[in-house]
This record gives C-alpha cells, sequence and structure tokens, in this order.
C-alpha cells in the first residue's frame, strides 16, 4: 500500500514540520529575488608590457567585504564587495572592482536570527557567482583567471560583530 501523505516541496510531510519554525509559527524562508552587478572595474595599466611571462608570482591583494539594506520588513539589499590588486614589486599588474549584489527575502525567522542570515548566508549564496565575474575578468584581460578561495563569511560576521562591541566600550 503506497504512502498518501501530503508532501510539502522540501519533501516533508505536511503539518509535521522541523521544529525550526520562529516564535511567530511561520517555516523560516530565504528566498533570492534578484541578483545583480552594481559595479565593475578591472585595469591593467602596464598592459601590454606587464602580460609577459614572469619568473615569479605576482603578490595578490584581497579584500572582500559585505553591506546590507533593509529594503522593507522581509527583504534586504546584500552587497558582497571584492577588491583584487596584483603587483609585481611597485608596479600594478591589475586591479579588478566588483561589487555583486542580491535582494533577499529573509521571513519567517526569530530576529535574533536574521542578522547572522543576512551577513552570512546572503554572501554565502552571492559568492560563487561573485568569483566567477573575477575569474572572467582577470581572464579576459589577458591574466590567467584569479580563484578566489572560499570564504568564511560567520568568521567575518564574527569579527565585524566585535569590531562594533569594542567601538561601544570606547565611546561609553
Amino acid at each position: 500500500m503506497a504512502d498518501e501523505t501530503d508532501k510539502t516541496e522540501g519533501g516533508e510531510a505536511a503539518g509535521t514540520g522541523s521544529g525550526a519554525q520562529a516564535g511567530n509559527g511561520q517555516q523560516p524562508q530565504l528566498s533570492v529575488l534578484t541578483q545583480y552587478v552594481k559595479d565593475l572595474s578591472f585595469e591593467s595599466p602596464g598592459a601590454p608590457l606587464s602580460l609577459r611571462p614572469r619568473e615569479k608570482a605576482p603578490a595578490i591583494n584581497i579584500n572582500i567585504n559585505v553591506n546590507a539594506n533593509p529594503m522593507s520588513e522581509t527583504d534586504y539589499d546584500v552587497a558582497l564587495t571584492l577588491n583584487a590588486t596584483a603587483k609585481d614589486g611597485d608596479k600594478v599588474l591589475f586591479n579588478v572592482e566588483l561589487i555583486y549584489g542580491g535582494v533577499f527575502r529573509v521571513a519567517g525567522f526569530q530576529k535574533d536570527h536574521v542578522l547572522p542570515v543576512v551577513f552570512i548566508e546572503c554572501p554565502r549564496m552571492l559568492f560563487p557567482f561573485a568569483r566567477q565575474i573575477v575569474a572572467e575578468c582577470t581572464r579576459n584581460g589577458g591574466f590567467p583567471p584569479l580563484m578566489i578561495d572560499p570564504v568564511d563569511f560567520a568568521r567575518m560576521f564574527q569579527q565585524r560583530i566585535a569590531e562594533e562591541q569594542a567601538k561601544q566600550k570606547v565611546q561609553a
């Protein structure tokens, strides 16, 4: 005899829940509404001379930042900023800057879980796309594709919270 329990989209039996419901009884939901390139810049000031073969790898400095702005009670605009500069000595070989954004719907989470979702899970979802754009940009600029290592957004969020708490203690 076949099991005829109603199933939700995620495959759970309807009405059973997973125990992860927020205090308001609503199931937590994280949805990507849209993704977009807000700003993209690639500079190779020494080209074509900077494209010649090298004996040693250039020094590459990568900076990553996450910002978020609420658009409504449940929607957030999250911007992932990637800056990468390659230098050979004091000469800049290339500089790539990308601001890659996404609008996310964050609904049904407990209030104290919203910030971690916005600053950890949302950029984690954006990162593979931003990484690919940077890799293609450097490759199209005549350099090997720059493959940025995975980022620990949880650690970045914890550092950001610690810095803000330190600022508050100094100001108090």
